[in-house]
């Protein structure tokens, strides 16, 4: 049986092969990082791997400094570093962290509506989405204090004129999350495009649905346990 770092590298490459396979990927920038049994230890890409070449034991583990351990070939990305440790540190309910710059996502972090109430999918984040403004590439320590503060307790936050982000105690739980608030982006383009006049569900229900998708999660592993039946089908090399 695997331990748990282990399968967190599993876990952690079927992440970055299936962000790749979606095409949410942006050569070889953007990071997902899952935390390890070690304190303040969590895995990382190395910056000069695109997500579709990586596999579960090419993932550094990086320290509380952000210096690779056990390896003299990485290359850690500072930004990387920055954003998924001050998360890591703060918020210890949180197993993986995802970070992308999409079309969609980018083109929703520049509205100054944020993501708008207007799909079943968009409605699993109601009134709990982090907004964090943008304050250049996120190489300053100092951000991670306001990068924490903007996310709180939540599982997602749109990086004003950056990207998405979103948090999971599991790597199947933040890619969940990613999952639906990159459709609901999707989809909030998509209808702002056609122009007509936007409808808005009752705010009551809006609550209601939230509270619905709050109440049951068992969907999360369930899709979870799919997708990796389909990337060992096509890619069965990330567990390498």
């Amino acid at each position: 049986m695997d331990t748990f770092n282990q399968q967190q590298r599993k876990d952690l490459a079927a992440a970055y092969r299936l962000v790749a396979l979606f095409g949410w990927d942006d050569l070889s920038s953007t990071h997902i990082s899952a935390r390890m049994e070690e304190e303040e230890q969590f895995l990382l890409n190395s910056r000069d791997q695109f997500f579709d070449e990586i596999t579960a034991s090419s993932l550094i583990e990086v320290d509380s400094t952000g210096h690779a351990i056990n390896t003299t070939h990485a290359v850690v990305n500072k930004a990387g570093f920055v954003i998924h440790s001050a998360i890591h540190q703060a918020r210890p309910d949180v197993g993986c962290v995802i970070h992308t710059h999409t079309q969609a996502g980018m083109a929703v972090s520049a509205m100054e509506c944020g993501l708008l109430p207007i799909s079943q999918h968009a409605l699993r984040f109601y009134n709990a989405i982090g907004l964090h403004d943008y304050e250049g590439i996120a190489v300053d320590l100092d951000e991670r204090s306001r990068l924490v503060a903007d996310l709180g307790d939540g599982e997602a936050m749109i990086l004003r004129n950056h990207g998405l982000l979103a948090v999971g105690k599991t790597v199947a739980e933040a890619f969940s999350a990613m999952y639906y608030l990159e459709k609901a982006c999707r989809a909030q383009i998509d209808a702002m495009r056609s122009h007509s006049k936007l409808h808005y569900p009752d705010e009551v229900v809006c609550q209601y649905v939230y509270d619905q998708y709050q109440s049951y999660s068992d969907y999360m592993q369930y899709d979870w346990n799919g997708l990796i039946r389909k990337l060992d089908r096509l890619q069965p090399d990330y567990k390498n």
